[in-house]
């Protein structure tokens, strides 16, 4: 269950109710989850506890799939699948596998993302998108020159703000999902202590210390 109560429909905004009936139809999605990409759908009924926040996030993927969009669909994507990946969130990556899907990118690519500057199945436009994306959520914006040049040479500014808006957007979503524990990523920390198995631990430390 994610960290923060839900509302359903009828309980936020106009906008709300319009995606409700379009995700889950005449569900009540807290009641019987379930969307027809296989999430609970947990991501929306949290956001919309704050019914101006969900009209705002909403708007924002409204804004990345406009016409009026300059950049490439296809780059886009590799800088929200790659967000998604580097960010540790399983919403947001498995969610834009199948959206690059839906853009054209291949299975190979697709495949790629996680490992992407081994491979060779990207141009090297591509390639310094992914490399830019690694600098705005790996290192929050330190961006070599080499990289924004590369980028500079072939992308106009116009596609290289938007590229930047959606990508560090969705390294925000990334986040979210992670800290209110929505959609895939409601799961528990695996960075814990492991028990040793027998035996006082404090022993084998002590152990260890006078070797």
């Amino acid at each position: 269950m994610p960290r923060l109560k839900q509302a359903g429909p009828g309980e936020g905004s106009a906008m709300a109710d319009q995606v409700f009936k379009m995700l889950f139809g005449d569900r009540n999605p807290i009641e019987q989850p379930g969307t027809a990409t296989g999430t609970p759908g947990d991501w929306w009924t949290v956001f919309n506890i704050v019914p101006d926040a969900f009209d705002h996030t909403t708007s924002g993927f409204q804004f990345y799939r406009s016409p009026e969009r300059k950049i490439d669909p296809k780059l886009r994507e590799r800088g929200q699948i790659r967000a998604g990946y580097t960010g540790g969130s399983q919403f947001g990556f498995s969610q834009h596998c199948k959206a690059s899907r839906d853009v054209g990118l291949s299975e190979e690519q697709i495949e790629a993302i996680p490992h992407w500057a081994t491979e060779t199945c990207f141009s090297p436009l591509e390639r310094a998108v992914l490399s830019y994306t690694d600098a705005l959520v790996l290192e929050r914006g330190r961006v070599p020159n080499g990289v924004f040049e590369k980028l500079k040479a072939e992308l106009s500014d116009e596609e290289i703000l938007e590229l930047t808006y959606i990508t560090c957007t969705y390294m925000m979503h990334a986040v979210m999902s992670r800290a209110l524990r929505l959609e895939y990523d409601d799961v528990e920390d695996r960075i814990v202590e492991v028990p040793a198995p027998d035996g006082d631990a404090q022993d084998v430390m002590s152990m260890v210390d006078t070797e």
